[in-house]
């Protein structure tokens, strides 16, 4: 596949981009990746995804990559010896490659560690399973540990699923319109303005006249208001956040 040089994260960087799973469900990417804006970005080159499954890089009979933790507990950990040897071949293939392992003790990830990712050369996601994993893969193989919410799933496959929609999303020419994701929730700190259609009267309900004013700079002005308004009253914590990290800025 050709590679261009486009800008993802604020930085250069050559397209495709490379995502690469480590899986023991590989079916369940099937559906979700094959449509939608994903699946348009495969198709044009501009995102090369590939899901292996995890039991390729054992060597016994019950292709075994689970075993019972040391010390007694509920649940199975995932092995080592697997992880270990399947990073270190799709590594090899391609040098520069930021490993993260999905798992509920990650950090939480958001749009700015999507925007951090986005400008990587290549990323390989290995989804958590069972009671764990060996913590010798978070001290020694990965480079980082996403979580995507304070709740456990059943396996890290959807958030792997979550994090390579997030990244897809920020990498140029994955959406039609290259301004859509510099206005999305979260992109400033802020949540997103509300949004009206036709028709300007829906059941006594009424689109804001500013927004039928044609007065672009109203328009701007509302929607930063509408942005702080909503992101005060629904995520305070987002509000709180924004305020310490932008002491001096002013935002309206």
């Amino acid at each position: 596949m050709n590679e261009t040089t486009a800008r993802a994260g604020g930085q250069d960087r050559a397209l495709p981009m490379k995502i690469d799973v480590l899986t023991l469900f590989p079916a369940m990417f099937a559906g979700p990746l094959d449509e939608s804006i994903i699946k348009r970005a495969r198709q044009s080159g501009i995102l090369d995804l590939k899901i292996h499954d995890l039991r390729d890089w054992t060597h016994d009979r019950h292709r075994t990559v689970d075993d019972s933790p040391y010390g007694g507990g509920p649940g199975m950990v995932l092995k080592p010896e697997p992880l270990f040897e399947a990073v270190e071949a799709l590594k090899a293939r391609e040098q520069e490659t930021r490993v993260i392992l999905t798992a509920p003790s990650g950090r939480l990830f958001s749009q700015a560690i999507a925007r951090e990712l986005a400008a990587v050369p290549n990323l390989l996601l290995i989804c958590g399973s069972y009671e764990g994993y060996d913590e010798r893969v978070r001290e020694h193989l990965v480079d980082d540990v996403l979580s995507i919410g304070d709740y456990v799933l059943t396996n890290g496959n959807l958030p792997a699923m979550v994090i390579i929609d997030t990244v897809t999303r920020l990498l140029p020419g994955a959406l039609g319109d290259e301004s859509s994701p510099l206005d999305e929730s979260f992109s400033h700190g802020l949540l997103e303005y509300p949004h009206y259609t036709r028709p300007a009267e829906f059941r006594g309900w009424k689109v804001p006249d500013v927004l039928l004013s044609g007065n672009h700079a109203a328009i701007e002005q509302w929607r930063k208001a509408q942005a702080v308004k909503r992101t005060v009253e629904r995520r305070p914590d987002l509000w709180d956040e924004l305020r310490w990290a932008r002491p001096k800025r002013k935002i309206s």
